[in-house]
């Protein structure tokens, strides 16, 4: 029993920060399908199966079990793919296994994020009555009714439903005694690490107070509550949960948005912002999340690189508003008027002299301000 771990789908680059996902009770990790993709752009995911779901052996776990058991089984699985610490995002019991973490190995955690969960699940009598009336009947009660308990009106995830429907009632059962038992309430103000919380408004099983008990008590945590979400957020809202994590786990303010600053300034930034609308929202977040938050961070070309090959691609596809706004970038990360000519000169073999003529007007106008007073931020 100790020589096996729990069922596990890692997808991202070896190299990439971890993050680890923990399902709900009842689910596999195809909880988060709609979640890892994206997620993985950045981060090592790594997708777990409770015992006795999904591929995870049932054996893994026993009558009496606690939370503190299924934190074990993690830590356990971390250390089989070599990951000293990581960040984590759980659901439901999934979100108690990273309360537990958070309060008891608090060394091994960079961030925590506790989607549709608790620090308490109404006491321990509802699941104790669970528990015996699953090992006397099997789990198909239960996955009949899946859908009210997971979802709004007329929403379902077959395969979700389908995984309730297949697991293990032994492993099941076991899971309905570590949350009678878990509550951790006296223990909120310790956790240290970076907490997000997540609550779905229309969440019958963990409604947003039993969030925000969590936020009110961890210092510095952040509450973000998803309307139309129920309790299986992930699947139900997953762009919204893949925003509110990304915006987590780059923290405050976002990777993208701070190296943005960096090369555009502040100035720049705090326009595009101020005009900011819900209809240019998602791609002003796309621009700070992907072209400066993955691109521009990659370490394999030099800023200096970077702004040379962006001063060329402009002036290629003759978006010279934008050649201007980088022509200053291009001073700031300490390109010389000397280079950014050299630059601009070479456009004229390959972009053609027009183009060039326009580029050479454009950042002679950009350059003559700046000699004439503070640039531009």
């Amino acid at each position: 029993m100790t020589d096996l771990l729990l069922h596990h789908r890692a997808e991202g680059a070896a190299s990439a920060p971890p993050l680890l996902l923990g399902p709900s009770l009842g689910t596999s990790y195809a909880l988060w399908d709609e979640v890892a993709p994206e997620l993985s752009t950045t981060h090592r995911v790594v997708r777990w199966d409770l015992p006795g779901h999904g591929g995870s052996p049932a054996e893994l776990i026993g009558p009496g079990a606690e939370v503190a058991d299924l934190a074990g089984l993690v830590l356990a699985l971390a250390d089989s793919l070599g990951i000293e610490r990581f960040a984590y995002a759980g659901v439901s019991l999934g979100g108690a296994v990273g309360l537990h973490l958070a309060v008891h190995h608090p060394e091994r955690l960079s961030s925590l994020a506790v989607i549709c969960s608790s620090a308490h699940f109404n006491g321990a009598r509802p699941w104790q009555e669970r528990a015996e009336r699953v090992r006397r009947e099997g789990v198909g009660w239960l996955a009949d009714n899946a859908d009210a308990r997971w979802f709004t009106p007329g929403f379902t995830v077959p395969r979700l439903v389908r995984d309730q429907r297949d697991a293990d009632p032994r492993a099941y059962a076991a899971c309905c005694d570590a949350l009678a038992a878990f509550d951790v309430r006296e223990r909120l103000a310790d956790i240290a690490v970076r907490t997000l919380l997540v609550a779905g408004r229309q969440d019958p099983a963990t409604p947003p107070a039993h969030l925000r008990e969590i936020a009110d008590a961890v210092p510095g945590a952040t509450l973000v509550e998803l309307p139309g979400a129920s309790h299986l957020a992930p699947a139900q809202c997953p762009r919204a949960v893949v925003a509110a994590l990304r915006s987590h786990l780059d923290g405050v303010p976002g990777r993208g948005t701070a190296v943005r600053r960096e090369v555009l300034g502040d100035a720049h930034v705090d326009r595009a912002q101020a005009r900011q609308t819900p209809f240019t929202a998602r791609f002003q977040d796309f621009i700070s999340r992907y072209a400066w938050g993955e691109i521009w961070t990659d370490p394999t070309l030099s800023r200096r690189e970077r702004s040379m090959i962006t001063l060329t691609a402009l002036v290629a596809h003759g978006h010279y508003d934008e050649l201007a706004m980088h022509v200053r970038a291009a001073r700031r990360g300490g390109l010389t008027p000397e280079e950014i000519g050299a630059v601009l000169l070479q456009t004229a073999v390959y972009c053609g002299v027009p183009a060039a003529n326009s580029a050479f007007a454009t950042a002679q106008r950009v350059l003559a301000e700046e000699e004439e007073g503070p640039a531009e931020s």
